[in-house]
């Protein structure tokens, strides 16, 4: 049986990743017409290409049904519960890097630290009577960070559009979201808190911990290791 390896189906992330392969003496690359999902793989025996969103990696990586998958550090950390006992860092792959971040209103001048914002919090439950409300998609990467910097007083609110928008719809007070420039949270009015770092994300080669592996699996990820030098 093939040793299966998922990359990101489409767009830059796709790119970056048969650049980074190819760079390494691996070439990946789409077979047949561009809307189909089918890849090959070229510069070593025994890797079947498997074209997947980045989103839909981390569990096919956690289910077996993928050996080695490419995706961000922070998907994986998000859909995977105890993430690393089924799933191991094989090498940061140097592209894809944005931060997972926490951001408040730039009007809000006495908030810049969590401390800030869990006083914050308080301070709005006791005048509105409800929760502080969050908006993010990364619901358990918040949720964890949040709870070990001793934040409370505040909900999460699930956000399936443009997260930056919701403190100006007046949807959210306060959000949790993915930035690599800054540029749009600006542009919304908002600010990262001095210490609102939750993950600094990147696109990794990860590999399932599954123990089902065939010999001739084992054999072919020792050649393509020695290949990529990780």
């Amino acid at each position: 049986m093939m040793l299966k390896l998922g990359v990101p189906s489409k767009g830059r992330l796709m790119e970056k990743t048969f650049d980074w392969f190819g760079s390494r003496g691996v070439t990946l690359r789409k077979s047949g017409a561009d809307r189909e999902y089918a890849g090959a793989v070229d510069g070593i025996e025994g890797v079947e290409l498997v074209l997947l969103s980045a989103g839909e990696i981390p569990r096919e990586l956690a289910a077996g049904n993928i050996h080695l998958g490419v995706t961000g550090s922070d998907l994986v950390r998000e859909k995977l519960a105890n993430w690393d006992s089924r799933v191991s860092e094989l090498a940061p792959m140097g592209f894809g890097g944005a931060d997972l971040i926490i951001a408040v209103p730039q009007g809000w001048v006495d908030v810049d630290t969590l401390d800030d914002l869990d006083a914050a919090a308080a301070a709005f439950r006791a005048k509105h009577g409800f929760r502080m409300r969050i908006a993010t998609k990364y619901h358990r990467l918040v949720r964890e960070f949040l709870r070990e910097q001793g934040v409370a007083d505040y909900q999460l609110i699930d956000s399936q559009g443009a997260t930056e928008g919701t403190v100006k719809n007046e949807t959210a007070e306060a959000i949790a979201d993915i930035t690599s420039t800054g540029e749009t949270l600006r542009a919304n009015g908002l600010k990262v808190l001095d210490d609102g770092l939750i993950h600094a994300s990147q696109a990794t080669l990860f590999r399932g911990r599954r123990k089902d592996w065939t010999d001739a699996q084992r054999k072919t990820l020792k050649s393509l290791q020695d290949i990529l030098a990780i």
